[in-house]
């Protein structure tokens, strides 16, 4: 009894499909999904108080690719590592897109961030304990090192703009180490 034409396509098609089902995940583990940094970070004077000079800091950042060149980013950094009771430390806690670009390792991205902030300090007359609403506007560039990482710069425009002051310097300087995953 001949096998009919309509169930050798089906089985063809199935085939086929499972062949190039199981070719692509093998083909996408080769690109990288995503990236966690930490590093140094340089927030600017008066970036969100009168008469705070520039604070150091720490900045830790996750990316998750959500298409080819657009994924999604989520941002922590703490400022006023090592400053007396009188400065205000600060939080931020950020969330937001990014989009990447990039060949041979190099990666270029941009990206638009919204989140908060909470500044305290400890001392002085004036006693501080805010939170406010935060974005952060920046770009930056991360370069190959090792197969897994690479050293990132970045530089971003922060503030908050029911606290940053008008003649303060809204910038934010960082670098450090990236692992990509």
């Amino acid at each position: 009894m001949p096998i009919p034409r309509r169930l050798l396509r089906t089985c063809f098609i199935l085939a086929c499909s499972t062949m190039l089902l199981s070719a692509a995940p093998a083909a996408f583990a080769q690109i990288p999904k995503g990236d966690i940094f930490f590093g140094y970070s340089r927030l600017g004077s008066d970036a969100f108080f009168p008469n705070v000079g520039g604070l150091n800091g720490w900045e830790a950042a996750a990316h998750v690719k959500m298409m080819p060149f657009v994924g999604l980013e989520g941002d922590v950094a703490h400022y006023g590592v090592g400053a007396n009771a009188v400065i205000p430390r600060t939080t931020t806690f950020l969330a937001g897109p990014r989009v990447t670009v990039g060949a041979l390792g190099f990666k270029i991205f941009a990206h638009g961030l919204v989140g908060g902030e909470h500044s305290a300090n400890s001392g002085g007359a004036v006693r501080i304990s805010e939170n406010s609403f935060t974005y952060a506007l920046g770009a930056g560039a991360d370069i190959p090192l090792l197969p897994f990482f690479a050293w990132r710069i970045q530089g971003d425009r922060i503030s908050a703009p029911s606290l940053s002051p008008n003649g303060g310097t809204q910038a934010r300087f960082t670098t450090g180490l990236v692992f990509r995953f």
